[in-house]
């Protein structure tokens, strides 16, 4: 009787895991990538392998179904962990809202040129301010047309096709998507979302309501499972986000993301 009445009081919770996909070809040469369509690097790939993948066992976490965007990084991250966790059953549900932000006219140029012709400050602007909108995409960028005729995109709805975007923006452009897997985790389903790094930027600042100047500041590393934990019952957090693996390869690899890089 007395272990009947003490459930009744225990707090039912379920985890969702936000997860930055592996290094692409364009992050390992430092370029802007936004709507390209970049696969992973070799690196990318053992960075799944080992970092990824050994924390989600190590920790025991099991999925229901799994969220990328179309982008292929993202989806290719999600299959290897699936494969490697014995969960290659899982579903997984691939939405163009969970694309990277889109970064304009700086799509394939590398972030340290960029650097030298407009400035450090103008560049960081455009990679962390709030509203900061990176020049819009033109015909003469040469990642234009493949963007545009990717067939990955024709599901995007008349009129929502950007061709720059602010993190605002991108913020914006989740929350929708949020909303939903949000439902899907207090009805108890185990939720991994293997996305971009703006977009896991934007799902922590819907998830942990943090302000428009303090999103500007953090900075999500490749890999690294973030956990967190919700209490079924109020549909609140329990806690605080856990970043699971070892302490100074997170802050190490959080420190490159954040710069711009040679």
């Amino acid at each position: 009787m007395r272990e009947s009445q003490a459930s009744q009081f225990m707090t039912k919770t379920n985890r969702l895991v936000v997860l930055r996909h592996g290094e692409s070809t364009f992050n390992i040469e430092n370029k802007f990538c936004g709507w390209h369509d970049a696969p992973l690097s070799e690196f990318g790939i053992q960075e799944a392998l080992t970092v990824a993948i050994p924390a989600i066992l190590q920790s025991q976490l099991e999925f229901d179904v799994v969220y990328t965007s179309v982008l292929s990084r993202s989806r290719q991250t999600a299959e290897l962990i699936l494969s490697k966790t014995n969960c290659a059953y899982v579903p997984i549900k691939e939405d163009w809202r969970l694309c990277e932000r889109h970064y304009g006219n700086l799509t394939g140029h590398n972030k340290r040129d960029i650097a030298n012709q407009h400035g450090e400050d103008q560049v960081q602007e455009w990679r962390r301010g709030y509203d900061g909108i990176p020049p819009p995409i033109e015909e003469n960028n040469r990642y234009y047309y493949t963007i545009w005729s990717n067939p990955i995109y024709d599901v995007i709805p008349p009129g929502q096709f950007p061709f720059s975007e602010s993190l605002h923006m991108c913020v914006d452009r989740v929350k929708p998507v949020w909303t939903e897997v949000k439902q899907e985790v207090l009805k108890g389903s185990r939720v991994l979302m293997c996305v971009h790094g703006t977009v896991a930027r934007a799902l922590v600042q819907h998830i942990e309501g943090i302000s428009n100047e303090g999103i500007e500041k953090v900075n999500i590393p490749n890999c690294v499972p973030r956990v967190y934990e919700f209490d079924l019952n109020t549909g609140g957090l329990v806690g605080a986000a856990i970043n699971l693996g070892d302490p100074e390869y997170i802050r190490r690899k959080t420190a490159q993301v954040a710069a711009i890089g040679d």
